[in-house]
């Protein structure tokens, strides 16, 4: 199996400081927690401190603490005997045991039970971990690289986690940067994942994004941080039309969509029979602000009436919107591009 690599793009101080912090804690074998909010990398960390310390030939084993529900997180991480428990069938190591040697990599530490804590510290503090269904504990040689995105000072003022076990896991503290905190890499990471997804669609060239898309990409928050940015940006390289201009349009949510299901309200009043839809009333002869009138009785070809309704649809918003484009697109939930296709659609440009 191919070694995986591991890439930091960036080229800001917080995210470089971040990383260069991750380079000397490694020297040492000493736990070590990284902060941060979802997709900023906490896992691609781990991997670093791993690589560059004295075990990079020793075992990285990752486990998703919140991954598991709270009755299998210690059969998980101590390992079990045969017998110990209903479906156990067999006598299975632990990922202590399958770490020694190497680097443990706890993910969503914050989510441990009190009790899968205080073993925790147990192994943490002698180098000892016993399986569960027995009285022999075993000597295991591992490094604990641990990550979550809540700040534990606050679970342990809760009492929701050890303080004891935090201050043995906390010798030394990386907190990783938001996307939105580092200045200046929005437009690095979208030329790396920009480059790399035209590559894999077979482009060419890469003919980057319009000063446009490049625009709406830095103002935009994101609170998926790089792994959102990484889907947005991926996306749009495939969906666009034409390889050879740059890139110019941009959905950040991809279910955004004038057909989305809609919310069920908490209560209906007058519901119509199943399998009917609720139709508006009209008084002489005039239909409810809001609403096309449609002779349902009278349609006789389904594609016609489909497309007549969203063609008097879009009629209807452009008038309203004095035929302003991209306010009609938003009124509409539509892209910019996504209208333009359905007006050329309908002869409507």
């Amino acid at each position: 199996m191919a070694e995986k690599v591991t890439h930091f793009v960036g080229q800001s101080l917080a995210f470089l400081d971040a990383v260069e912090l991750a380079g000397r804690a490694a020297e040492l074998i000493r736990p070590v927690l990284v902060i941060g909010e979802r997709g900023t990398g906490k896992e691609l960390i781990a991997e670093r401190i791993h690589r560059l310390s004295p075990r990079w030939s020793g075992p990285l084993i990752v486990m998703n603490c919140a991954a598991l529900p709270e009755t299998l997180i210690e059969a998980e991480l101590f390992g079990h005997e045969a017998g110990a428990f209903t479906g156990a069938t067999r006598a299975r190591a632990g990922r202590f045991e399958e770490a020694d040697g190497g680097t443990l990599f706890l993910d969503e530490l914050g989510t441990l039970s009190m009790a899968a804590q205080e073993r925790l510290l147990r192994a943490v503090e002698y180098g000892e971990v016993t399986r569960i269904g027995s009285s022999r504990p075993l000597t295991v040689d591992v490094r604990i690289v641990a990550a979550t995105n809540e700040h534990l000072p606050d679970a342990v003022e809760a009492g929701r986690f050890r303080p004891d076990l935090l201050d043995r896991l906390s010798f030394e503290v990386i907190t990783l940067p938001p996307l939105r905190g580092r200045e200046g890499d929005v437009e690095v990471l979208v030329e790396h994942f920009g480059r790399r997804m035209a590559t894999e669609c077979r482009w060419p060239g890469w003919p980057g994004f319009s000063a446009k898309a490049m625009a709406e990409l830095v103002a935009y928050r994101w609170p998926g941080n790089v792994r959102e940015l990484r889907n947005v940006v991926e996306r749009a390289v495939y969906r666009w039309h034409d390889p050879a201009s740059p890139v110019d349009a941009i959905q950040f949510d991809p279910f955004s969509s004038p057909w989305q299901p809609k919310a069920m309200p908490a209560s209906r009043q007058a519901e119509p029979p199943s399998g009917e839809q609720p139709v508006p009333s009209v008084q002489n002869g005039a239909v409810p602000d809001g609403h096309i009138a449609i002779a349902l009785d009278d349609i006789t070809d389904f594609r016609t009436a489909v497309d007549a309704h969203e063609a008097a649809i879009l009629k209807r918003t452009m008038e309203r919107h004095r035929f302003n484009q991209r306010a009609s697109a938003k009124a509409l939930g539509l892209s910019y591009d996504q209208l333009r296709h359905c007006l050329r659609k309908h002869g409507l440009l």
